[in-house]
């Protein structure tokens, strides 16, 4: 194995985990309001946790998983994160460039402070963005059973 592939393998492992944790936030934020301001103090903690799980899924895939992808895929290939997203769309690893720089965003945004409003549209854009991370399970899962 190379040294992208056994990265890829561990980061995998991470990743799947990850996964794991956001969907079981994801199940708890199910029944929960978006709007801020009839969350109670559980309520929010919930919300924020489910952001914070998010973040972390987003950044493992983006930053660490993706990018290993393409490095082992082309081990000369350079740019900046939007570029290896886009050479991510091009090897079928994702299917939305755009799609996955708005999930960038989120996860970028998710460290400011918000007013209710701005809060409750955050929580409505994570709700929105959740099931594409989520669908990493499976695409993660397939690529095993191919291998075998």
């Amino acid at each position: 194995m190379t040294g992208y592939q056994d990265y890829l393998v561990t980061t995998r492992r991470k990743l799947l985990k990850a996964l794991h944790h956001l969907n079981y936030s994801y199940t708890k934020i199910q029944t929960l309001p978006t709007e801020a301001e009839a969350l109670d103090d559980e309520g929010l903690e919930t919300w924020e946790s489910f952001a914070a799980r998010f973040s972390r899924v987003s950044d493992i895939f983006l930053v660490r998983y993706l990018r290993a992808y393409v490095l082992s895929q082309d081990p000369g290939f350079e740019g900046t994160l939007r570029d290896f997203i886009n050479q991510g769309e091009k090897l079928g690893i994702i299917d939305d460039a755009k799609a996955w720089m708005a999930i960038r965003e989120l996860r970028n945004i998710s460290a400011h402070d918000y007013s209710e409003d701005d809060l409750t549209a955050f929580f409505n854009r994570l709700l929105v963005e959740a099931p594409r991370l989520l669908k990493l399970n499976e695409q993660l899962n397939e690529t095993d059973s191919t291998r075998n």
